[in-house]
């Protein structure tokens, strides 16, 4: 039996007793811990009024940028600020290019904050778009296509949102990224805490952007950028907190930005999101919770569902993400039954998902082995009906 943690979300769990919750890799279910944040969020204001963004800007906001780089092993906390979504980064970024059109490179399997702006982008001229379809040997055939020197920027996700597929090359195509281009940016949020990521040796060369909604597990506004020294200095979009401190001294009428990665601020923000960062980082900390720790607690209930799938209508899919380390945090099944088989499985209060035709069931701490054993034993019923 493996050991239980579901102390740590006892509210979430109160909150539905009967849902079997195994979408984890969508809306991750919130720890006691994010409660606590919340309520800060709100005490401080309420006790601080104006004088919060003092706490908010010189306690809770590094304390959240010293998570996210030792989650990741950057060599600099102060790379990294933080926006409402990661759609508002990516503008950001794009922004920051002067080229029009801007020809990017990336995957036929992005999410849709950058696949739906990419496409607008193109109707309005701002882009061209090369995609290099997923499939057999996509990490050599994806390298290939950047090592053209026929592109600006290079946009992929560390693990493919809808399979699960993990690119196994960021090494590689740092190397190829530069200050006057290309740029590398890579989509971390199926990667950040559901994998152990270490970029000490490309952080000064890539863009990492992800966010709390997922395995952080701090729900959503709190989406983060790692931003590489040197690369885009005056991004286009641009709001007040880009010229909130150290400043470049820039010419006569022409806007300043800081010179570290605060160049990429926005304007004023919903701190909760960062609060309930640091309330759940802090308390994994205490609890000894590593992201290693964590996949060491999911692994044997993933094969477990492997295992037992023999006996399910899971044995008549293909299983998109069989295998390999690093692995993904969810398995995805393909089959033209997933819509019907996620709405039986709602029916009995068992939360999965569906990208298409593809079933998405996303374990997390909060799961055990009996919560495995209801649902395969529901899927067996499924099977049977």
């Amino acid at each position: 039996m493996t050991v239980s943690y579901k102390h740590l979300f006892q509210r979430s769990i109160a909150a539905a007793p009967d849902r079997l919750h195994f979408a984890a890799h969508s809306h991750h279910l919130w720890p006691d811990a994010s409660w606590v944040g919340h309520q800060a969020a709100w005490q401080d204001a309420a006790r601080l009024a104006d004088r919060k963004w003092d706490r908010v800007m010189d306690e809770i906001w590094p304390a959240a940028q010293a998570h996210v780089a030792t989650e990741l092993a950057l060599p600099d906390p102060a790379s990294v600020i933080f926006a409402g979504n990661t759609h508002d980064l990516i503008l950001r970024i794009v922004s920051s290019r002067a080229e029009r059109p801007l020809r990017i490179l990336t995957s036929d399997g992005e999410f849709h904050s950058f696949r739906r702006q990419a496409q607008r982008w193109i109707e309005s001229g701002r882009i061209t778009l090369e995609t290099v379809a997923r499939g057999t040997d996509f990490d050599t055939r994806f390298l290939a296509a950047a090592r053209s020197g026929a592109h600006d920027l290079i946009f992929i996700s560390q693990v493919m949102f809808e399979t699960g597929a993990v690119f196994g090359a960021l090494a590689d195509l740092a190397a190829l990224a530069d200050p006057d281009g290309p740029w590398v940016v890579v989509d971390g949020y199926h990667g950040f805490m559901a994998m152990e990521t270490d970029l000490s040796a490309v952080a000064d060369r890539i863009f990492y952007l992800a966010g709390g909604y997922k395995y952080a597990m701090a729900g959503e506004g709190v989406a983060f950028l790692h931003c590489p020294p040197g690369f885009g200095p005056r991004p286009e979009i641009t709001g007040w907190y880009a010229e909130f401190a150290d400043l470049e001294a820039p010419p006569p009428g022409r806007i300043g930005y800081a010179a570290d990665a605060m160049r990429f601020m926005g304007s004023t923000f919903d701190p909760s999101g960062l609060y309930r960062f640091v309330a759940v980082r802090d308390m994994l900390a205490e609890e000894g919770l590593t992201t290693a720790e964590i996949n060491a607690h999911v692994a044997p209930l993933r094969e477990a569902l492997l295992a037992e799938m023999t006996a399910t209508p899971l044995s008549e899919t293909e299983l998109l993400n069989p295998g390999g380390d690093p692995r993904a945090r969810f398995l995805a099944f393909r089959s033209p039954h997933a819509p019907e088989w996620k709405q039986k499985l709602m029916d009995q209060d068992i939360v999965t998902d569906v990208r298409g035709d593809v079933l998405r069931i996303g374990f997390g701490l909060y799961h055990d082995q009996r919560d495995v054993e209801r649902l395969v034993g529901t899927l067996r019923d499924l099977g049977d009906a």
